[in-house]
């Protein structure tokens, strides 16, 4: 019970790993604002907790900044302050990038070089991706962080005392795997993990990522299933990670068990990449 008297914001933890850190902290004592862009996926996040009463499931969309602030204000005053932030809430596609074409190009080159002959597909997304595609990655996996660090950090200095927020990058970061967008969003997190710590450490907010390798999630099941395989097999502990294995790590940054971390990237992926 680490996180006794705390008060914990995750957003997008109306499943997948967002769901695994609410269980976690609520598990270890904190009373959780469960955030999810879907009312019914977060009440469905609470339900699952101890003692449901006393956390509070919002709907939010984390790329408006005015939700962002008014769905942490209800928390603050709902739950009784603010201690700890995980930005999970994330999204590997958006309308028109180009991801349907380049999924396509990739089983189309693998089906070339699984016959033996010349590949001449080009794996492309960026010829194809729009505007559009471009901002509704960014505007989730990192204006959203942003907003909601900027939403904790207002809270904490007004209340006079420090916490811990978390932004959940991705090994994606390191590797170069995955969509354009994808990628940067999550290479940005940790440019903005560490900009922020050293900025805030003064007041005793700690800033740090979590690096999450591949993952068993739903976001991880919506890309092909010999991506995913290709995955797996370049992992050194021969499989995807869970949920719960990530939560881990999530609540030891939460706790004060880690008071002297900040600026870090915790990573978490079966030996894919180093830090």
């Amino acid at each position: 019970m680490r996180l006794t008297n705390k008060v914990a914001i995750v957003t997008g933890a109306g499943r997948g790993m967002g769901r695994a850190f609410a269980l976690r902290l609520a598990a270890e004592g904190a009373r959780v604002g469960v955030l999810d862009l879907r009312q019914e996926d977060a009440a469905a996040t609470v339900a699952l907790l101890p003692n449901p009463a006393q956390h509070l499931a919002l709907a939010c969309n984390v790329a408006d900044s005015a939700a962002i602030n008014a769905a942490f204000a209800q928390v603050h005053a709902a739950l009784g302050g603010l201690h700890i932030l995980v930005n999970n809430a994330g999204t590997g596609t958006g309308p028109n990038d180009g991801s349907a074409e380049m999924y396509g190009a990739m089983a189309q080159r693998n089906a070339e070089l699984a016959a033996g002959g010349p590949a001449t597909t080009f794996v492309d997304q960026t010829l194809h991706m729009q505007d559009e595609g471009w901002r509704a990655v960014m505007s989730v996996n990192l204006d959203g962080a942003f907003w909601g660090c900027r939403a904790a950090i207002r809270l904490m200095a007004q209340d006079g005392h420090g916490g811990s927020l978390i932004n959940i990058s991705s090994t994606a970061a390191q590797s170069g795997e995955g969509p354009v967008h994808y990628v940067t969003s999550k290479a940005a997190l940790i440019g903005l993990t560490r900009g922020l710590a050293r900025e805030v450490a003064a007041r005793g907010i700690r800033v740090n990522a979590v690096v999450p390798g591949p993952t068993d999630t739903p976001l991880m099941r919506s890309i092909p299933d010999e991506w995913i395989a290709s995955l797996e097999k370049a992992i050194p502990l021969g499989r995807l990670g869970r949920p719960d294995e990530v939560a881990s790590a999530v609540a030891y940054l939460a706790s004060d068990e880690s008071s002297y971390i900040t600026g870090s990237a915790l990573t978490v992926n079966g030996g894919s990449y180093f830090l």
